[in-house]
């Protein structure tokens, strides 16, 4: 019998079965963590991009979270300055996914499948996913990762536009905007996002939650940005984004249920089987 939409966001808000191990991605030539199941061979596999001046360990428990699923999670740690790139960050997540694909990780021999690749961000970092998966999407390129989804949380907008990028991606789109975002308003960031979507997509809305609020720990930058860390914005997105992700890198139609069913606090604003605007 199917599990309920309830029962499985229960079951994905809780710590998966697989033990974690965490890595330092300075090690093969990047800046930024890693987290892995301790074991696994042909795994799937996200790259993470950070939002405006945030850490890449401000994410360490959803990263950890992901990879406990058997998903491997990485962050990569540039772009960290008051006035960065989102292009070369879009550029520094491909390249992490190519890293990881690349390179055996852990002590035995951890490895990923290159046809399970996925992007998520934050903030900006959501953006440059965006314009990641754009550049991922771009023919001619086969030394390029292929990008088969891509999940973001109060997304913003980039330079150039992630919804000029987003009308090129023909992978699932998840995008969860935040009520009331004073940073990133959903109408002109999340929304146009989705809105320009080119294959299928999915717009949740968060009630109750603020544009800092998936961050984890203290940071200065609370200073500027509105909202701080939220317990129940964390563990939405931690159970939205795993569901998501498992469904579109691994195949299973378990966590469909909840993919397709409003959510308390996190209601379905764009059906995936809706047809993006034009």
């Amino acid at each position: 019998m199917a599990s309920k939409p309830k029962q499985l966001l229960t079951e994905l808000s809780h710590p998966g079965p697989h033990e974690v191990l965490r890595g330092n991605l300075a090690l093969v030539g990047l800046p930024g963590v890693v987290f892995t199941p301790r074991q696994g061979l042909g795994l799937p596999a996200i790259a993470f991009g950070h939002g405006w001046m945030q850490p890449a360990t401000r994410y360490r428990q959803l990263l950890h979270h992901l990879a406990s699923w058997g998903v491997v999670a990485a962050a990569p740690a540039t772009q960290l300055g008051p006035l960065p790139s989102h292009r070369l960050l879009a550029g520094d997540l491909l390249t992490t996914l190519d890293v990881i694909t690349t390179v055996r990780l852990g002590p035995d021999g951890i490895s990923v499948d290159p046809r399970k690749l996925g992007l998520a961000g934050h903030s900006t970092g959501g953006g440059s996913a965006v314009l990641a998966a754009a550049q991922s999407a771009g023919a001619g390129d086969e030394a390029r990762p292929k990008v088969r989804a891509v999940a973001t949380v109060a997304a913003a907008q980039t330079f150039p536009p992630a919804t000029d990028a987003a009308k090129v991606i023909s992978a699932p789109g998840l995008h969860l905007a935040v009520d009331g975002d004073l940073v990133a308003p959903a109408v002109g960031h999340a929304d146009a996002i989705a809105q320009a979507w080119g294959g299928p997509v999915q717009l949740r809305t968060l009630a109750k939650s603020s544009h800092l609020a998936v961050t984890e720990g203290r940071h200065w930058s609370q200073l500027l940005l509105q909202g701080k860390p939220q317990r129940a914005t964390q563990q939405l997105t931690k159970a939205l984004f795993t569901a998501f992700f498992l469904t579109h890198l691994t195949g299973t139609d378990k966590y469909l249920p909840l993919l397709d069913a409003d959510v308390k606090r996190a209601p379905i604003e764009v059906p995936e089987d809706e047809e993006p605007a034009a």
